[in-house]
């Protein structure tokens, strides 16, 4: 099991179970009684070491400059608790917290006080909490340590698996449910049989008057892709992908007066870098899309400086790979991003939710039925096929930059077709990383 591995599995089980007792002590100061507060039925709250191996994974280069820190971790970690707030919802029609009673919240997922709270928590972690953390867990001798991270994963997989088939019987089975239904289909009945009865005793005493007016029904077609579906999703992503790749070329064509491959991926000219974004917005964006300019602007430029930063570290510890460096840029941080392209990414959040999306959503449901459902189905298969082997080609490219001979046909295969020349030019801004 590699280093890096057990040091994030130490930190999400340490950190849920922190998380879990200071849930369950914040709870007991404040209702004077002991209440689990946890999803699971242990002692775990998964959304604290879920936070906390995001902000170790992210944001550990800004050790050295504690207010982005802080932002970075209170951004990052507000964004993971109203999402996973909004998915528990959706799955179980139930809310596992409310901020709904403090100021500054939004749909009761999140507010203000523990975003602060996450902010400061998550620079504890960074700057101090992780390398004491680190420092215990190097004491624990490696098959020792593989062996108990093996039973924790192995009860937290139990428990996981446990609680959501109570949940789901619970929601299934309820009886509640099932009574106020019937209710509901005997009042609808009673209703018919008293408007029956009095069109008959009319139409009866005064025959001329017709009671029954025509009423055309109209069978509502099946839409394809309605609302922030699965389908709308991936159609989104693929068309904002090839649309990034291409904005991204004529701007360096524009400002350079050269052409230079945007795409990240080996086949097709694909930008997965705005294609993510536009899913990620809509998946955080899409109810607030009535919103104020404003307020999306701000949660666009928010969203957006993090999302950028986050694939700018992912992709380097990913592939040993830097894609763009904006060190040259005032105002940067770290060459990851800058305060101008947030500031756009801001711009772009607005343009999208209130110009570009109604129409481009609109013109996707007004596919055939059975036509788009292929078009995705190919569009996810030949994706993958590209990000797999886009994904393989960069490790041995960076693989070769430190000597390593291929181990086995495959990656001779890869040395043969994709050359460093070729690499070079597919990818003429990506900077390797020792």
């Amino acid at each position: 099991m590699d280093i890096r591995i057990m040091n994030l599995l130490w930190n999400f089980f340490g950190y849920s179970a922190a998380g879990w007792c200071l849930e369950v002590v914040f709870s007991a100061v404040r209702r004077r009684k002991f209440v689990n507060k946890g999803f699971l039925f242990g002692p775990m709250c998964p959304i604290y070491g879920i936070s906390a191996v995001v902000i170790s994974l992210l944001f550990h280069d800004l050790s050295s400059h504690p207010v982005f820190l802080f932002l970075a971790c209170m951004i990052a970690a507000t964004f993971i608790e109203l999402i996973g707030g909004h998915l528990l919802n959706a799955i179980f029609h139930q809310k596992w917290w409310d901020y709904s009673d403090r100021r500054f919240n939004m749909d009761g997922f999140i507010c203000l006080e523990f975003s602060i709270f996450w902010g400061a928590f998550g620079t504890l972690i960074v700057m101090l909490i992780n390398p004491l953390f680190a420092r215990l867990t190097s004491l624990v001798p490696d098959v020792l340590s593989i062996i108990l991270l093996l039973v924790l994963s192995g009860f937290f997989l139990c428990d996981l698996a446990g609680t959501l088939a109570v949940l789901l019987k619970l929601r299934r089975s309820s009886r509640l449910d099932y009574f106020n239904q019937g209710l509901v289909n005997l009042s609808k009945g009673l209703r018919k049989r008293i408007r029956d009865l009095v069109e008959h005793h009319i139409n009866r005493a005064y025959p001329q008057v017709d009671t029954r007016k025509p009423v055309e029904k109209k069978e509502k077609k099946p839409v394809f892709a309605e609302g922030n579906s699965f389908y709308k999703l991936v159609l989104l992503f693929v068309i904002m992908a090839f649309a990034g790749a291409l904005i991204e070329t004529v701007f360096i064509w524009i400002k350079y007066g050269y052409y230079a491959n945007r795409s990240s991926l080996l086949y097709g000219q694909f930008s997965l870098v705005w294609g993510l974004a536009v899913v990620i917005m809509n998946v955080c964006l899409y109810r607030y899309r009535k919103r104020s300019i404003f307020f999306l602007f701000i949660m666009g430029t928010v969203l957006g400086g993090t999302y950028e930063y986050a694939c700018s570290v992912i992709t380097e510890l990913l592939f040993g790979t830097i894609f763009w460096d904006y060190s040259k840029i005032p105002l940067n941080l770290g060459g990851r991003i800058n305060l101008l392209y947030c500031l756009v990414w801001g711009g772009v959040a607005v343009l999208w939710l209130k110009v570009c999306y109604p129409p481009l959503s609109s013109l996707i449901e007004h596919l055939p039925q059975r036509f788009g459902v292929a078009v995705c189905r190919f569009m996810i298969a030949f994706m993958l096929c590209d990000i797999l082997v886009s994904s393989a080609a960069l490790g041995r490219y960076h693989m070769r930059s430190r000597g390593e001979e291929p181990r086995n046909a495959v990656e001779s295969r890869l040395d043969e077709m994709y050359s460093d020349e070729y690499m070079a030019n597919r990818y003429p801004f990506a900077k390797i990383v020792r």
